[in-house]
């Protein structure tokens, strides 16, 4: 496995989504680094020779930010929404979708688990229910 950076990519993929193991890098950012760094796309990532190695950490380095750095930079963005108070700060603040989506019926993957309220269940439940009628009468 080569190391890129300190991260580990897998050497059997072709270089293209290889580099798409690094946090920050995509498709097409995959593409154009690999067309700066003067890399044969199709070739695999084990297969790749000093200079092309260094080549492309040379391109990493001096136009892209990546991984720890980038990381931090959208923590710091989101702090920054969330200490002015502006709409999408508060959305962060609540867990709630950011972006406009509804939120009557889905957005469980962004406020969790379903927490039932009012409606009281299981076996506890039924004895309660019991108790209160024979109270009632």
């Amino acid at each position: 496995m080569p190391k890129i950076l300190g991260i580990d990519i897998p050497g059997k993929k072709r270089i293209v989504f290889a580099l798409r193991y690094i946090y920050g890098i995509g498709m097409t950012r995959s593409m154009d680094i690999v067309e700066k760094a003067n890399v044969d796309p199709s070739k695999r990532a084990d297969d790749l020779t000093a200079e092309e190695m260094a080549s492309i950490i040379g391109v990493l380095q001096e136009g892209y930010v990546l991984e720890g750095d980038l990381r931090r930079e959208i923590s710091h963005n989101i702090r920054r929404l969330i200490s002015i108070g502006s709409y999408r700060g508060i959305r962060h603040r609540k867990s709630l979708p950011v972006r406009g989506q509804r939120t009557h019926t889905n957005a469980r993957t962004r406020k969790g688990v379903k927490k039932t309220v009012g409606a009281v269940r299981g076996k506890g439940a039924r004895t309660m229910v019991k108790q209160g009628a024979a109270r009632t009468k």
